[in-house]
């Protein structure tokens, strides 16, 4: 039997939701639910589902097992904990919440109700990152040595003025870094490692009236002592693809996007050629760098089917709430760590 999804929250990144769920085996997209009469009537006529004004009456859906929240980044909690308290099983675009209080009130009812909590990374599930995870799990790369992840994108002064919540602290919860660049981020700290230490430096460059950074650079120390970098901007035009590298005594890896630029090691395998073929020769997507509707659906539905999987056997998703934290977090030490001018752990969000 498929597992019945409803969406809150549809904004954008809603309507990608709805496409993957379609898309995804075992699933099947139920109902929506918006504080928008006219909007969830749109979305479920749209997308062939229930369309719902009232969040309890969406919750009492027959068939609804999963709740995709989509609403803005800081007002992923209050839908989660209805939804939680329901009995629902979740799954949260990213950010997972916006500070390290919201995503620990929503883990600690989740795990009081006993419901499973996945956090949308699609970026994992591209084939390039899967194949640089495998490498350096393999020790194909020796010790690690650096990791960098560069998203040097470009977003208009009018995606912030007409956006509502965009570059807002309250619902953005920051800007280039928490919203745009959590993705590399979240690859780099999944190729990495643990981040123990980071230094940095925010500011806000291209676009006025925004309460939140625009650019943003850090240095960051893994456990093991690897070193690495992490620059974000949404004022880089025209925009350019997110690089994630990784380096070591023995190869180095990196990806543009969903290409690889790099797939060389001291000790060549038969496969190597193949895969270099393969995966490094196409064009890399945009995946929004200029436009944030310019992405792919593949990786939210890979995430759907491994949610519906982990339901089905009685196992975890591949990136449950507490791996979902960790990329927030990371953001939010280099936040603190650029107010302050002092190292931060991003374990803790002390200083370091």
């Amino acid at each position: 039997m498929s597992v019945g999804f409803g969406v809150v929250g549809l904004g954008m990144i809603a309507d990608f939701h709805a496409r993957a769920l379609h898309a995804a085996g075992g699933a099947e997209l139920v109902a929506c639910a918006s504080r928008s009469d006219a909007r969830a009537a749109q979305f479920g006529a749209r997308h062939g589902c229930a369309g719902y004004h009232d969040m309890a009456e969406f919750l009492r859906h027959p068939g609804l097992q999963v709740v995709s929240v989509c609403t803005p980044s800081g007002a992923h909690l209050e839908p989660a904990l209805a939804a939680i308290d329901a009995g629902k099983h979740l799954i949260v675009e990213k950010p997972l919440e916006v500070t390290r209080e919201r995503c620990a009130r929503l883990l600690e009812a989740a795990d009081r109700r006993g419901v499973t909590v996945a956090g949308i990374f699609p970026s994992r599930f591209l084939a390039v990152s899967r194949l640089i995870k495998e490498a350096i799990e393999g020790g194909r790369l020796g010790r690690i040595v650096l990791g960098d992840a560069y998203v040097k994108w470009h977003r208009t002064q009018q995606y912030y003025d007409e956006g509502g919540w965009h570059g807002t602290v309250r619902l953005d919860g920051g800007g280039a870094l928490m919203n745009q660049s959590i993705h590399a981020i979240d690859l780099l700290q999944w190729f990495m490692g643990p981040a123990e230490r980071v230094i940095s430096a925010t500011a806000t460059l291209g676009h006025d009236g925004i309460e939140v950074e625009d650019t943003g650079a850090a240095v960051v120390q893994f456990a093991g002592g690897a070193l690495g970098t992490i620059e974000g901007s949404t004022a880089a035009w025209p925009g350019f693809p997110q690089r994630v590298e990784v380096y070591g005594t023995a190869g180095s890896v990196a990806s543009i996007q969903d290409r690889l630029e790099h797939w060389t090691f001291a000790a060549e395998n038969d496969g190597d050629a193949a895969v270099r073929a393969r995966h490094g020769h196409a064009e890399a997507s945009a995946g929004g760098a200029s436009n944030p509707a310019d992405i792919g659906i593949e990786g939210h539905q890979a995430q759907f089917e491994d949610l519906v999987q982990a339901l089905q056997h009685g196992r975890g998703p591949a990136i449950d709430g507490a791996e979902a934290c960790k990329a927030v977090n990371i953001v939010l030490a280099i936040y603190e760590s650029a107010r302050t001018g002092k190292p931060v752990d991003p374990r803790t969000g002390a200083a370091a």
